[in-house]
């Protein structure tokens, strides 16, 4: 039994920081995360996180990079399904490499307020919010992600309390759900409708290839997952 605590970078991150370590089992710091506390065990970034910000790992750290995550993606269908955020990259591989019971995410919230901070160090660039294929529906990527975890035993659970727009069930430290409830019969028709779309990229570069996605597709999928997630 895993429990994971996955860390954003909004500005209520830093509440984690006097956070026990119970009861997690391993941390998960995205990006700049890793500076709200220095006992994460993994911290994930993509290729053009400046070097600057990277941090040194001490015994028993690790950095994930884009040769570790682009595999654990794509053994989930791949980014233009899976959704192509950090936070969505991240969940994918714990799934893949740590095969959690549980992932904790705190400060991944994707909602930016017009004005004042976006993140904890600051304002910072809304990555989830720019302009791209693979996130037509946050809320959707998210009920994808919550499902494919539940079918390997997994909960998925948001332990902020803000707004979200991830949909999964809001939970704190004390209390560690079991997998939510879905509808089974259109998860795997939703799965059985990306393999007929065959929107599969392995190198990840997904935009490099969009002329060849289909929007109006890409958002029935969307709409798929969402009722999917009401059980």
């Amino acid at each position: 039994m895993t429990n994971l605590l996955m860390l954003g970078s909004a500005p209520m991150a830093v509440e984690a920081r006097d956070w026990p370590r119970a009861p997690f089992d391993r941390i998960l710091a995205i990006n700049n995360a890793h500076l709200v506390r220095p006992d994460w065990d993994d911290m994930i970034h993509p290729w053009d996180f400046p070097e600057h910000r990277r941090p040194k790992p001490r015994p028993g750290q690790r950095l994930i990079t884009q040769e570790d995550f682009v595999p654990a993606q794509n053994a989930y269908g791949g980014f233009v399904y899976a959704g192509g955020t950090m936070a969505y990259t991240a969940a994918y591989w714990a799934l893949d490499a740590l095969r959690p019971t549980v992932i904790a995410v705190f400060g991944c919230d994707m909602h930016y307020p017009a004005t004042g901070p976006t993140h904890f160090y600051g304002t910072g660039t809304p990555d989830p919010l720019r302009a791209d294929i693979t996130l037509r529906s946050l809320e959707a990527k998210s009920a994808r992600l919550m499902i494919l975890a539940a079918m390997q035993g997994c909960a998925m659970v948001n332990l902020s309390t803000g707004p979200s727009r991830l949909i999964f069930p809001r939970a704190s430290a004390a209390a560690l759900p079991h997998p939510a409830p879905f509808n089974q019969g259109l998860a795997h028709m939703a799965l059985q409708v990306e393999q007929e779309l065959d929107y599969f990229v392995p190198s990840g570069r997904y935009w490099e290839e969009a002329d060849r996605f289909d929007i109006a597709q890409i958002d029935a999928l969307d709409a798929l997952w969402l009722a999917a997630a009401t059980p």
